[in-house]
């Protein structure tokens, strides 16, 4: 089939939105009284925020409850939204140009939405201007399971491969090819080395061509 949709995963595609995520609930569990480290989140990356401060708590065997804590984090989170979250270069003329050449785009993330539409609307690209976003709160089972993918096809009246996903993180891959999906991998997150379940690896967002998200000859 013949790829009719780009799916974007946000946080780490789009924007470079990790290390607030990262300073955000790292002064969470400061504030609970434990000192966590920036790599101990990085297992998690893209499996959503329950699973991020989740499975560190569990790390370092640390009752919580998961949706305070949750609460607490996007609170200092999206007070640094303002003053530092940046799209990354080529976020803006990539999605347009999917538009421009008929291709319809949706965001699929496993964040929640309150922290999907402030990211969204400060580097430019509304939730208004998007043909589906799905969220880790509208699916039972977040990345690496396939269900985020899928409910975003069923919300554009298409089969899994008439989609493409743009992905950051092997959680994200795993869920994209799972769901039967051509993946484009950026290594923007993590080295190219740990993204080689993807279909094509590029750099930078800023270095995808509309060839490599429907897999046609240049």
């Amino acid at each position: 089939m013949t790829v009719q949709a780009v799916i974007f995963d946000m946080d780490g595609v789009l924007t470079d939105s990790e290390p607030l995520i990262n300073a955000a609930a790292m002064e969470m569990f400061r504030e609970k009284g434990l000192a966590v480290r920036p790599e101990d989140f990085i297992p998690f990356v893209g499996a959503g925020e329950n699973r991020y401060i989740g499975g560190v708590a569990e790390k370092y065997n640390f009752p919580l409850d998961i949706l305070a804590a949750k609460k607490r984090t996007y609170e200092i989170y999206l007070d640094l939204v303002p003053k530092r979250l940046e799209a990354f270069p080529g976020a803006q003329p990539v999605v347009n140009a999917c538009r421009l050449a008929g291709l319809r785009t949706a965001v699929a993330s496993s964040a929640d939405r309150i922290k999907i539409e402030a990211n969204l609307r400060r580097i430019g690209l509304p939730p208004e201007s998007w043909d589906a976003i799905v969220t880790g709160e509208d699916v039972a089972r977040t990345k690496p399971n396939p269900d985020i993918f899928l409910a975003a096809a069923r919300l554009l009246n298409l089969t899994p491969d008439e989609c493409a996903v743009v992905e950051d993180a092997p959680n994200g891959i795993q869920a994209a090819k799972a769901a039967g999906m051509r993946c484009i991998a950026v290594a923007q997150t993590f080295p190219a080395a740990k993204l080689t379940a993807a279909d094509l690896i590029r750099p930078r967002i800023a270095g995808i061509s509309l060839a490599d998200l429907t897999g046609d000859p240049a």
